[in-house]
């Protein structure tokens, strides 16, 4: 009978062992996975951005009255179509350090600045079109478009107009 007890305690044992171990293993790397799903996010997103900034320059070239219809996913982040600085900003929070924290990092004609606060970074990705004149649904408001899991249609046209009118509007 003393031996039965003793295979169950030795059982219960092991098993605390197994989940304190799995439960380091996770404390450490949780935070690298955590940091390496920023970093696709985050080069995700320039992905689009320079798919967006493709098709404004097909829509410009294209010349007045052109138009693209764009699938646009940002799984996270935040879009803004800046209608007062004629510029698209992308913002992303996160765990990941995409560049030195104060400095701007250009790509591809966007720049690129990482801020830190606290534990985490804010990434703000810019392009500026000084050359148009961008507008969100006609108007000289900033668009703000949110992460979602479904795709937004993104509409790229160009009015022509003095500053060549480049308008973004969903669908």
């Amino acid at each position: 009978m003393r031996k039965k007890g003793q295979v169950w305690v030795e059982t219960v044992t092991y098993t605390l062992i197994a989940f304190i171990l799995i439960g380091l293993v996770l404390t450490f790397v949780k935070p690298k996975i955590d940091e390496l799903q920023d970093k696709a996010a985050i080069d995700q997103s320039v992905n689009v951005l320079k798919q967006i900034d493709s098709v404004v320059n097909e829509v410009y070239q294209g010349g007045v009255g052109n138009k693209r219809v764009l699938d646009l996913t940002l799984s996270q982040g935040t879009l803004t179509i800046n209608s007062t600085s004629d510029s698209l900003d992308f913002l992303f929070t996160g765990t990941y350090m995409y560049s030195e924290p104060g400095k701007i990092y250009q790509d591809g004609g966007f720049n690129i600045t990482t801020t830190q606060i606290g534990s985490e970074y804010k990434v703000l990705i810019g392009k500026n079109y000084p050359t148009f004149n961008v507008t969100y649904d006609g108007k000289k408001s900033p668009g703000i478009i949110q992460s979602s899991p479904s795709p937004y249609n993104l509409i790229i046209s160009n009015n022509g107009g003095s500053g060549q009118n480049i308008d973004f509007s969903l669908q």
